[in-house]
């Protein structure tokens, strides 16, 4: 059986035989991996009233130490939303109280999100969830090459510069 992008490859074979296209079959494959799995973790989300911007805050601010606390640019630094999505993305999550938002003692030009009692709960619903989407979208691949694979996206994602250092 092939999938859509081998056909796409066996065309440009066909039509460019003289263009090594081979990258084309990983990239094109991440680019339809990424859309399909974002479809499955947005359907996810959803059942729980979010998406995955305001997830990934809600996550970051979980798995940080408590009580459950940054700053904005730390969030930032700390999660997979963009900076301008940072200010709007937690004036939503502050009216639905799942986040607070209080200046520091020690410095006033800096704020502090936390989540409150409310978004605490509801991560601890979603994540389960989400793990369990993962774990669906994953089933296919024995864990030996689930593992394989993870290693070798870090390899990628670090020799473009996706460093734990660069956070």
């Amino acid at each position: 059986m092939a999938d859509h992008v081998e056909l796409v490859l066996k065309q440009w074979h066909d039509q460019r035989p003289d263009l090594d296209v081979s990258p084309m079959g990983v990239i094109g494959r991440l680019a339809r991996l990424h859309r399909l799995i974002d479809a499955e973790l947005r359907r996810t989300f959803a059942a729980h009233e979010l998406d995955r911007a305001s997830f990934d805050v809600l996550a970051t601010l979980r798995r940080s130490d408590p009580p459950h606390r940054l700053t904005p640019a730390e969030l930032m630094r700390a999660s997979m939303i963009t900076s301008g999505a940072v200010t709007q993305r937690l004036d939503r999550l502050e009216a639905r109280g799942l986040v607070t938002r209080t200046p520091s003692e020690s410095d006033g030009r800096v704020v502090h999100v936390t989540l409150t009692e409310e978004g605490y709960a509801l991560i601890e619903r979603v994540l389960p969830d989400h793990v369990e989407t993962e774990h669906r979208v994953l089933a296919a691949l024995p864990e030996d090459r689930r593992a394989a694979l993870a290693e070798t996206l870090r390899d990628l994602l670090e020799s473009l510069g996706d460093t734990a250092d660069a956070l």
